[in-house]
């Protein structure tokens, strides 16, 4: 299949200049960054590596997402963060894993040989509950049902109603804010039985650029997904 990298940034000039330097682009039919208005060199920066850049209209990593669905041109996307979280020797393998036919396959922080060197407390634990509880009420068997860095069909998001506003609607409105879409995803690729995988991978600490976590109100919204999902969309 061929394969776009897809990057969502924002203010990341420091990972754009360290990290995307390193990526070998013979993996990639396409390189696609999608900015949410940077008020630093990101988009710069980006255009000057030669990628392909399309600024963000809709808020939040989910509406990055959106906004750049229209422009990739790839069978699978591969979402991937600059800020050094995601592991750059982890594409190669995350690529051939799902080559041998796999839906999804996720760089996991927490499969045996992988840690993650980012976590604190707090975000240690939420990866944790939430993976286990999707696993729990959903019959997975993930170790990181949350993290952004994997690969999927495109048409995935399609197929599981991951593109329509109305699957997040509720918490959005009730908990004030905007979701990602992987939670979802890894839920509903679970309950209908999809084939997945994961390779371990660790997680560095990031480099330059801040957190831009919502940790309430994210984890409210994506444990009630998780429990939504027991009674709603077949």
């Amino acid at each position: 299949m061929k394969v776009t990298l897809l990057i969502p940034t924002l203010n990341e000039e420091v990972g754009m200049r360290e990290i995307m330097p390193k990526v070998d682009r013979s993996l990639f039919h396409q390189i696609l960054v999608v900015d949410g208005k940077s008020s630093d060199r990101t988009v710069e920066i980006a255009r000057e590596m030669g990628f392909e850049v399309v600024i963000q209209e809709r808020p939040g990593v989910r509406g990055a997402y959106l906004d750049a669905w229209p422009h990739v041109t790839g069978d699978a996307v591969l979402t991937f963060s600059p800020d050094g979280n995601s592991l750059i020797e982890c594409l190669e393998p995350c690529i051939k894993k799902f080559n041998e036919g796999y839906d999804m396959v996720i760089v996991s922080r927490y499969a045996p040989g992988a840690k993650s060197y980012d976590d604190d407390a707090v975000t240690g634990f939420g990866n944790w509950l939430f993976t286990n509880s999707i696993n729990f009420f959903h019959r997975a068997r993930y170790t990181d049902a949350m993290v952004i860095y994997r690969i999927y069909r495109k048409d995935l998001v399609t197929e599981l109603d991951l593109d329509k506003d109305e699957s997040y609607a509720f918490e959005e409105k009730i908990f004030n804010t905007d979701v990602s879409w992987e939670p979802l995803m890894s839920i509903r690729a679970a309950k209908r039985r999809l084939k997945i995988a994961e390779v371990p991978g660790d997680e560095p600490a990031r480099v330059g650029g801040v957190r831009k976590l919502q940790i309430l109100r994210w984890g409210a919204s994506f444990y009630w997904e998780i429990l939504r999902e027991l009674f709603v969309w077949h």
